[in-house]
């Protein structure tokens, strides 16, 4: 496993090693203590979600606040996504920044989302089986969220605007400077 470093501090992408013969291929996913030895970071993870979505689906940017706040090792084990990840931690020398990058089933890629940032993705193939590990259990009324076509972010999300499929929630979910973070 290979970690590389985004222009997010914290944020990590994970590079698995495969190993590939006629019969297939086999990779360690993840190893905590190889995570851990790497990055100097905590990479306990309790528990694990799985999202499908077809082409255009948005979902995000979405958060976990406060003591329930959740760091974040995604996955995409089938098609392609677009993966964001925005800092908003205040104390941060990277707050309000994003770093977007393509995570598919072939490339096998993984990012690591430290707590405190805001997540989201874009589904860029016809479907896409996501897959998130998180350091801390979901909370309803922890949720927090910040609009995905803000001005002030001006995230890039690889879809036309009239190709987007959001939930209400997303559509309606406030501002970067509303602080809802």
């Amino acid at each position: 496993m290979k970690i590389k470093n985004t222009p997010l501090k914290d944020c990590y992408i994970i590079e698995p090693t495969i190993f590939e013969d006629e019969r297939g291929y086999f990779f360690e996913k993840f190893n905590e203590r190889k995570f851990e030895e790497l990055t100097g970071m905590n990479g306990h993870f309790v528990q694990d979600n799985i999202s499908k979505s077809s082409y255009g689906v948005l979902r995000g940017l979405h958060l976990q606040k406060g003591e329930h706040a959740q760091a974040k090792l995604v996955s995409c084990l089938e098609g392609k996504v677009w993966d964001v990840a925005v800092d908003l931690r205040e104390d941060s020398p990277t707050f309000g920044q994003w770093f977007g990058i393509e995570l598919s089933a072939e490339n096998k890629l993984q990012l690591y989302i430290p707590r405190g940032f805001g997540h989201g993705f874009s589904v860029i193939s016809e479907t896409a089986v996501f897959s998130y590990k998180c350091d801390n259990f979901y909370n309803k009324e922890a949720e927090g969220s910040v609009k995905y076509n803000d001005k002030d972010l001006n995230i890039d999300w690889k879809l036309k605007e009239g190709d987007m499929i959001l939930s209400d929630k997303d559509q309606n979910s406030p501002s970067f400077q509303d602080k809802n973070y």
